[in-house]
């Protein structure tokens, strides 16, 4: 028998971990004495006296010798490991709805890099037990630095972007403890130079510099560059067609003739839209009152900004005579889309018009900018409806048809960091269409002016309008006169 023991505890390492030889082969480590029963039992050797120097020959330190402090070694590893799956899981949350769902290439690439973030971290934080453990794999202790890295940048670009705003958000609650984790993981990993065991850690990071930097870039790129150079543009038409007589009643029949094409690059949603004729009343002047015309001139200035005069035209006016919605608030119009409809109103014959004039116009959201819940803003709300949530007295705000969705931004990571925005849309004879869009859900409910203007902006919501007029006496020219009773 030979006199060297054959089994030999080598001395604790930086971290308290003994290895064991049995016969001169490795067979693994052991944090503690139990531990290393616990071995020799499992290799076959449940009867080995490990306090005889004659069995076992122990380095750096007797049988008592174990500096390993497993308590703070286990919650070392708990929180490092609970802080990367939780950073992992914020990171597909955040990047998987544009990876999926976004409508450009650039929105998706980006998605798709959070959610290989999410997926990294969560590898990190499968290799943090080995790193805290065994260290069976030279890599690990540089992977979980790259998920602390990873979840340090994530955390500190949302807390960016809520500063922003400081709008209170469910997320808060996750990526503000998250940032505080991150710092401490760092602190913890650079403490223990982690890195140290990578073959080359200069490549390593060099790679890391340069993930970050293309994830920054096509962040920009999708969240500001894409959606602004993408032009916006609208064909838009108006026309009357051929009057014809009411065969029974002593009207006439005036069909109406409206088109709208998208001749832009980007699909958008249809916010609201309108289409209103006017009958316009005149007396008319041989000579032409100039003061008369001043005075008109003033008073329709005042009413719509828009006054108008004529040398033999004095006391001008308009008369509603027709009005309508062409699209149902949400439609989405596609790129290249056109859609045409014919509509058709009367006039009595004796009617004092001497022009009819109609309007159309459309507001709508640039579909690369956010994402519109067209199930619930199809649905109309009357607001003189008392059980409606938009009640309001008919005296006070009208009779509204009005109309409300959920609106996310085109961009996941600024949803996690803004509060929910609505659009809301009206419509109604006498004030025709408006829109807004504001976080408070209800119109009106101390909505900040400036909040809703800047919104507007963001969202880049735009109205687009066509007119068109036509001579009453051109249509009747057509119609034979009524014949004498």
């Amino acid at each position: 028998m030979s006199m060297r023991p054959w089994v030999t505890v080598e001395a604790p390492d930086g971290r308290g971990l003994r290895a064991v030889t049995v016969g001169g082969r490795a067979v693994g480590s052991a944090w503690s004495l139990r531990e290393l029963r616990k071995m020799l039992h499992r290799l076959g050797y449940p009867d080995v006296d490990v306090h005889d120097p004659a069995t076992v020959y122990w380095r750096g330190g007797d049988s008592g010798t174990w500096p390993d402090r497993a308590w703070r070694r286990r919650v070392t590893v708990v929180l490092m490991t609970a802080g990367l799956l939780a950073s992992a899981a914020l990171s597909v949350v955040i990047g998987w709805p544009d990876a999926s769902g976004a409508l450009t290439f650039a929105q998706r690439i980006t998605g798709a890099l959070f959610v290989l973030s999410g997926a990294v971290q969560l590898g990190s934080a499968i290799l943090a037990l080995d790193y805290w453990g065994r260290r069976q794999f030279r890599v690990s202790g540089a992977a979980v630095l790259l998920g602390a890295l990873m979840a340090l940048a994530t955390d500190t670009l949302l807390v960016a972007m809520w500063w922003d705003e400081r709008q209170y958000t469910p997320y808060m609650l996750v990526f503000m403890p998250l940032l505080c984790w991150s710092l401490w993981a760092l602190y913890v990993l650079v403490r223990e130079k982690s890195w140290t065991a990578v073959p080359r850690p200069r490549r390593f990071a060099a790679g890391v510099f340069v993930s970050a930097l293309l994830t920054a870039v096509s962040l920009a790129y999708s969240t500001m560059y894409q959606p602004a150079v993408a032009p916006m543009r609208f064909a838009l038409k108006a026309n009357f067609g051929t009057a014809r007589a009411d065969r029974a009643l002593p009207f006439i029949q005036v069909p109406l003739k409206l088109s709208v094409k998208n001749t832009g690059e980007v699909p958008v949603y249809v916010i609201i839209n309108d289409f209103t004729v006017y009958g316009r009343t005149a007396e008319y002047s041989e000579q032409g009152d100039r003061g008369t015309q001043l005075r008109e001139w003033k008073k329709s200035f005042d009413a719509d900004k828009e006054g108008e005069a004529e040398k033999y035209v004095d006391h001008l006016g308009a008369v509603l005579i027709s009005s309508g919605r062409f699209y149902p608030p949400g439609r989405v119009l596609g790129s290249g889309q056109e859609d045409g409809l014919e509509h058709v109103f009367q006039i009595p014959r004796n009617a004092k018009y001497d022009l009819l004039h109609v309007d159309l116009q459309i507001s709508y959201m640039r579909k690369d900018r956010g994402w519109i819940d067209v199930d619930d803003f199809g649905d109309p709300h009357a607001s003189w409806e008392k059980g409606s949530p938009f009640y309001c007295h008919p005296a006070e705000c009208g009779e509204k048809l009005i109309f409300q969705g959920l609106l996310r931004h085109n961009n996941n990571l600024i949803n996690v960091t803004r509060r929910p925005h609505y659009v809301t849309a009206s419509w109604s004879l006498e004030d025709g269409p408006t829109y807004s869009i504001s976080s408070r859900r209800i119109p009106g409910e101390r909505a900040d002016p400036a909040e809703v203007k800047k919104d507007v902006e963001r969202f880049d919501v735009s109205t687009v309008n066509a007119s068109s007029e036509v001579s009453v006496a051109e249509l009747l020219k057509s119609i034979p006169s009524p014949r004498p009773s």
